[in-house]
């Protein structure tokens, strides 16, 4: 009986890691998707990965688009884009992305995503830091 329980729990416990492994997937496909999208310029693609909150603050693709273009070059234009640690609270992941843009300087993005009602996930801010800057 006391193994039966192990194996129930092992079991659990196995399935709640692949369960949280596929979410990173998931939400690094939403980040990727939507860095494609802004380098080919398609602000209604990249705009369809915001989170509502986020379209509430900025109400059309052209408007976001600015903002990314403005705000987030490094993002926008980059040479190389890599994901880094990640991690995992409830519905939410975070997700730190290695950044070199266009100029050859090192970068640090933290994207926070949340998980909506139809399962999916949709980014809800990124932080941008130069590598090395203090926080």
């Amino acid at each position: 009986m006391r193994i039966a329980a192990v194996l129930v729990v092992l079991s659990i416990a196995c399935s709640s890691i692949s369960a949280r492994a596929d979410d990173i997937a998931t939400a690094q496909g939403v980040i990727r998707a939507q860095e494609q999208a802004l380098s080919h310029d398609d602000a209604a693609a990249a705009y369809s990965y915001a989170a509502p909150a986020i379209r509430e603050i900025f109400p059309a693709p052209d408007i976001f688009m600015s903002m990314v273009q403005n705000g987030y070059a490094p993002v926008y234009r980059h040479k190389s884009f890599e994901f880094g640690e990640s991690k995992i609270e409830g519905s939410s992941v975070a997700q730190r992305v290695h950044i070199i843009d266009a100029n050859g300087e090192a970068w640090e993005a933290l994207y926070t995503l949340e998980q909506q009602a139809d399962g999916g996930y949709k980014i809800t801010g990124c932080s941008l830091l130069r590598a090395g800057q203090a926080v």
